[in-house]
């Protein structure tokens, strides 16, 4: 996506305002694993509330930031999650993307995706009558 993808499109990364406004007023602080990167406000101090934001390394989809970027970004600890990290458990999996809305979305039986027929129910349900 060239000059003018920056500059008009920002569910795709993020806009040349969003670069400009990076360079002049904050500071890199980090990169998670996907390539999206963590910024904050350069003026912090006594009185000023430090900003931080994230630029996507394509997509802007907020569930693409690991749980240890989203609480920096929402103030829970100061530092970078590099500091506060566990170490990684054996049964911790990859992060694999939000598949709403695609073909690799979770479609139920019954599903109108999957023909809209599911198995009749057997004996386990009682329908409500209003004679009580």
């Amino acid at each position: 996506m060239g000059i003018l993808g920056k500059i008009f499109t920002w569910w795709d990364g993020a806009t040349i305002g969003t670069h400009l406004w990076s360079w002049r007023k904050g500071e890199q602080v980090g990169t998670d694993a996907q390539g999206n990167t963590y910024h904050r406000s350069r003026k912090r101090g006594e009185g000023v509330q430090e900003r931080r934001w994230v630029i996507y390394n394509g997509a802007n989809d907020a569930s693409r930031v690991p749980a240890e970027w989203h609480g920096w970004l929402h103030g829970s600890f100061g530092d970078v999650p590099e500091s506060h990290l566990p170490p990684p458990r054996i049964w911790e999996v990859d992060y694999t993307p939000n598949a709403t809305g695609t073909a690799q979305a979770y479609r139920p039986m019954g599903a109108l995706e999957r023909g809209g027929k599911r198995a009749r129910a057997d004996g386990d349900y009682e329908a409500w009558s209003p004679e009580g």
